[in-house]
């Protein structure tokens, strides 16, 4: 995924795939499922830029596990991969000490 570099405070997201069964072993069909607000970061832009041109690094990093807002960012296909491109303020916060897996949402 080198051939895209998101720009100042801008982060590449891929949707996490939700789990298809719930607790009770019920499978949920993907029709019903919601799209999933939880990611992994596969880039992220070099940091917004303040008054004094000093640039301001982001929190987050590739390979992070994160969860975003529901109608957060802008869905782009990149190398046949449906990603999402958000501001790292629609980021609520990463999931620490978690891997993410490599399923990808469909």
């Amino acid at each position: 995924m080198s051939k895209f570099r998101p720009l100042h405070d801008r982060v590449l997201l891929r949707r996490l795939t939700p789990e298809e069964k719930t607790a009770g072993g019920i499978i949920i069909p993907d029709t019903a499922q919601e799209k999933p607000s939880e990611a992994e970061v596969i880039a992220v832009g070099p940091g917004t830029v303040d008054d004094q041109g000093r640039v301001t690094a982001l929190n987050v990093k590739p390979g992070d596990r994160v969860l975003f807002g529901k109608w957060s960012g802008t869905e782009v296909k990149i190398e046949g991969q449906d990603l999402l491109i958000v501001k790292e303020a629609d980021i609520l916060g990463v999931i620490e000490g978690a891997a993410a897996p490599s399923k990808q949402a469909a």
